[in-house]
């Protein structure tokens, strides 16, 4: 089975006011085919900056968080994962922890293995410089 490229980003949300808008969205990812779930956790810190966190196939509230019903993996990240990504979480929020692979791109990637291509560099131009490019155009 060839794998796309694998990523992860981390969400955050000030004042623990997550609650669940993300989900259709990547609802709509999962079922294009475009991603699928590697894992996804839930982290929330509290004001003191303690740390709980919760599988999104899981939640206390018996949704995971609005996800529950998304196709996809859990238990890749374990404790050092989540409290790695907890470090840079503000006090008193939540964050979203998101692995997923770009099924888009797996057929690409095989091509570039299949040619001899090695990926040297790479990375995620920020949001508001692509705009700010793209405003100026």
């Amino acid at each position: 089975m060839t794998i796309g490229p694998v990523e992860y980003i981390i969400i955050q949300f000030p004042g623990n006011q997550f609650k669940g808008e993300i989900a259709p969205a990547l609802a709509d990812l999962i079922e294009s085919k475009t991603v699928r779930i590697v894992d996804l956790v839930f982290i929330l810190k509290d004001a003191d900056g303690n740390v709980v966190w919760d599988e999104y196939d899981a939640g206390e509230n018996g949704d995971g968080f609005g996800f529950a019903h998304l196709d996809g993996e859990a238990g890749l990240l374990n404790e050092d994962d989540i409290l790695t990504a907890a470090e840079v979480m503000d006090p008193n929020s939540s964050a979203a922890l998101l692995v997923w692979e770009d099924l888009w791109a797996a057929p690409f990637a095989a091509a570039i293995r299949n040619a001899g291509g090695e990926l040297i560099a790479g990375g995620r131009i920020p949001h508001e410089l692509a705009q700010l490019a793209a405003d100026t155009l």
